[in-house]
């Protein structure tokens, strides 16, 4: 079976900054006018390839929740809604883990994983290559590298890939040599189950603290790099505020046209 996983547990604290209280929303549901205008539901959509899609939440549950029980039958169906009880306390692993968890616990003959976070925006053509490989995925977008918000993709000397990332956003450093560096897209693709399984496992009992970088590590280690495809994203948003969900629904309004 394909799967999704999309950790959608984060406090959208950029998104809520300013605004009242009674005006405060999951950004992950967030929309103006149109339900179908959020960017839960353009993931869902993207995610049709999925067998089952295991969506992590935490923060707002119960809006979520809500959210997903207004959703049309057949993309409702393959939706599984599991609750993270640490994502206030635990960082972004946690949720990760819980997804993984979740899937492995409660289906057979897992075959592939795709794994988003949740406040991106990705063209769909993009997202389409990334779930029609037949190999595992690592993406990368075409935004500049700023140390204070970018998650880093390099590769070094040996050949290996790895991730940088600065969980305080300031300066980022590498301190080996590398051949290549990209600015990750945030999405994978996975294609051993097994070892995605022993990986999460292996964060659990050692890592649980960390974020979702530390199980991607942990299964990239346990492959060769031959076995990594890279993949561009054309158009790529984090959407951090409601600035950012501005410019995103303009790209879904004119796609629309």
């Amino acid at each position: 079976m394909k799967a999704a996983i999309i950790t959608i547990a984060g406090v959208s604290s950029r998104f809520n900054e300013g605004v009242g209280e009674a005006d405060k929303r999951h950004k992950i549901i967030y929309y103006e006018s149109n339900p179908k205008h959020t960017l839960l539901y353009h993931l869902l959509e993207k995610c049709s390839f999925a067998d089952r899609i295991i969506l992590v939440g935490g923060s707002r549950y119960d809006e979520v929740k809500a959210y997903c029980d207004t959703l049309p039958q057949q993309m409702r169906e393959r939706v599984t809604l599991v609750y993270n009880e640490h994502f206030a306390d635990l960082a972004s692993g946690y949720s990760l883990y819980v997804g993984l968890k979740a899937l492995f616990d409660n289906c057979e003959n897992v075959e592939q994983v795709l794994f988003a976070e949740g406040d991106l925006d990705i063209d769909s053509n993009s997202f389409a290559k990334v779930a029609a490989a037949k190999t595992n995925v690592l993406t990368y977008t075409l935004e500049p590298i700023y140390a204070n918000k970018a998650v880093v993709l390099y590769k070094n000397a040996k050949g290996q890939y790895k991730y940088a990332f600065n969980s305080s956003h300031g300066l980022l450093s590498i301190t080996e040599p590398f051949s290549v560096i990209l600015n990750s897209g945030q999405v994978w693709k996975f294609t051993n189950a097994q070892k995605l399984k022993e990986a999460n496992q292996a964060f659990y009992e050692n890592e649980k603290h960390g974020t979702n970088l530390c199980i991607i590590r942990r299964y990239i280690d346990s492959c060769d790099s031959e076995d990594f495809e890279l993949a561009c994203l054309s158009r790529w948003t984090n959407c951090n505020t409601r600035q950012d969900y501005k410019k995103i629904l303009s790209y879904w309004e004119s796609e629309e046209k």
